[in-house]
């Protein structure tokens, strides 16, 4: 009969459509970096002091307007994935897990450092990855890419976002180790914990790179100063000496130039070499603090950034240069655009905004 024709046709179509609707997967894995999903550790500890905080006001406090926001969302779940948090969803009350507290108040460089791996590893889709590949070093080319939809059945349409996350999270998980380590950049071997012999590892989750001159009186500004002023703004103060070894110097200046999240430049005497940096720097699109022991010292058009002028000459000069150091990192920190020339800070709003 016509009618039961017509109500066959119908049950085929609600099938068909079930039948495509189930080949599409749920995500296996982290849509976001595991540096990226940090931000909610870092939202919770300063926002709420660790405690237990709401979705809305997480989401706030990491940039989005609304709970219900798609990104944000997918940012909290990636942070349940690496089990950095229990909570997800738009109404959540989310709680740092313990290996999240390991990472962002640890106490010690190792214990961070073997809770960032194990994060990296509570992702089955990275661990299977990490197990198969061994000692070898992994192809980031098409052979890897057809590896991972043969072997780990990530979806054809999903295998490029699972690479760029997966080698984003190995450079991360890398970079707490020790500054020597010379291991390929895209080789994911054992991170060991054994210090006898190496330079202290990275303390903070953010870093200061600082762009000076070199030579006895700027070394012991960087040590008395610097280093203890820029640690009191809760950040890892680096400088270009400290990570020398084989390998192209402009390559290893510009990777701490990305990485750094605040930049600072004595731009004392001139030297050819801090402005270099520093116009690498500014075309980064990094906030950048400047020092000078005299204004002339500091191009005309850059004296609307934020400049620290000290005077040795002056009682407790250092101190005084410490705490604006301190204040100043701080404040860049929080508002970065106000440290990057006009050009590029126009640049790096439109590039908020896409996102």
């Amino acid at each position: 009969m016509p009618g039961k024709n017509k109500k066959k046709d119908t049950v085929k179509k609600k099938t068909s459509v079930s039948m495509n609707s189930g080949t599409k997967k749920a995500w296996t894995f982290p849509k976001s970096t595991l540096e990226d999903s940090i931000k909610i550790l870092r939202a919770i500890e300063e926002k709420h002091g660790g405690n237990p905080m709401e979705a809305q006001d997480i989401a706030k406090a990491v940039g989005f307007n609304m709970s219900n926001d798609w990104r944000f969302l997918d940012l909290l779940k990636s942070a349940n994935l690496y089990k950095l948090v229990e909570g997800s969803g738009k109404q959540a009350t989310v709680k740092i897990e313990k290996l999240g507290r390991n990472i962002i108040a640890p106490s010690s460089p190792s214990e961070r450092q073997n809770a960032l791996l194990e994060a990296f590893k509570n992702v089955k889709d990275f661990k299977d990855v990490w197990d198969f590949y061994g000692d070898k070093k992994i192809p980031e080319d098409e052979f890897f890419l057809n590896t991972l939809n043969r072997k780990f059945n990530i979806d054809r349409d999903r295998v490029e976002d699972f690479s760029k996350i997966f080698f984003a999270n190995i450079q991360y998980v890398k970079a707490f180790k020790t500054l020597n380590d010379k291991q390929n950049d895209i080789e994911i071997r054992k991170v060991s914990t054994d210090t006898s012999d190496e330079k202290p590892k990275r303390m903070f989750l953010n870093t200061c790179f600082v762009i000076m001159p070199f030579g006895n009186w700027f070394n012991r500004y960087y040590q008395e100063i610097y280093v203890p002023a820029i640690k009191e703004a809760s950040f890892e103060p680096v400088r270009v000496d400290e990570l020398f070894s084989t390998g192209s110097v402009v390559e290893q200046i510009w990777e701490q130039i990305s990485k750094a999240s605040v930049l600072l430049a004595d731009l004392s005497n001139k030297n050819p070499n801090v402005f270099y940096e520093l116009g690498l720097a500014h075309a980064a699109k990094k906030p950048v603090i400047l020092t000078a022991s005299k204004l002339e010292d500091v191009p005309f058009d850059l004296r609307h950034l934020r400049v620290i002028l000290y005077e040795i000459r002056e009682p407790d000069w250092s101190q005084k240069l410490k705490n604006n150091i301190t204040s100043y990192v701080k404040n860049a920190a929080k508002d970065p655009t106000k440290s990057i020339p006009h050009p590029f800070r126009m640049e790096m709003i439109q590039d908020q905004n896409l996102k």
